[in-house]
């Protein structure tokens, strides 16, 4: 790959690691810490939490006609989105320990976290979870998908590719034949070292 678009990609990577910095730094202010994977808040904070519950039923009943016409369209979209999580998984487990890829740890990709939100009801809370499932089914499915590609079809497109995964600007560039065929045993090979990267 050419020098001056890894240096770029390596001031990306540098970039996340100060917005994730500042994260931190920001929940450090909202007194929230990580205990076994749980999120917990000083008590008063929660006490001050609780004080922008919105009661269950005004919610429910306040809300508006839209938003309740709408309600059974976005609930009913959890049967594909299950039917995608079992394909997707299924696929992995029965495919990548055939090329050698490790497996895509669901955990990873799933956060479960706003129910420990004072500030919410209980509606609120599934209404969380219910978009925390899917956009953590979104990157779950992404995951699977990109290390699909970069075994099979590790080339970039000939347009740009708006958020790319993070394995394509390792990708052979598009029309280069011999970089393709040199690289491709290469790239193959660096899937199956994931599990010893991630344990880093």
């Amino acid at each position: 790959m050419d020098p001056r678009i890894n240096e770029l990609f390596e001031r990306i990577r540098q970039l996340e690691d100060e917005v994730e910095q500042e994260l931190k730094r920001r929940r450090a202010e909202l007194h929230a810490d990580f205990e076994h994977r749980r999120i917990r808040f000083e008590r008063e904070i929660v006490e001050q939490q609780r004080r922008f519950k919105a009661g269950l039923l005004a919610y429910v009943f306040g809300a508006e006609l839209r938003h309740v016409a709408s309600a059974p369209i976005i609930y009913a979209l959890v049967f594909p989105l299950l039917l995608l999580d079992l394909s997707v998984t299924l696929y992995q487990f029965i495919c990548f320990p055939l090329y050698r890829i490790p497996r895509v740890k669901r955990r990873d990709h799933f956060y479960f976290d706003r129910t420990h939100l004072a500030y919410l009801n209980l509606l609120e809370k599934f209404n969380c979870a219910y978009c925390s499932y899917g956009n953590g089914l979104a990157s779950y499915v992404r995951e699977i998908v990109a290390r699909t590609e970069q075994y099979w079809c590790p080339i970039k497109h000939a347009r740009r590719v708006l958020q790319a995964h993070p394995y394509y600007g390792g990708f052979a560039d598009f029309g280069d034949a011999e970089g393709y065929r040199n690289e491709l045993k290469t790239l193959r090979a660096a899937l199956a070292g994931l599990d010893a990267a991630e344990r880093k």
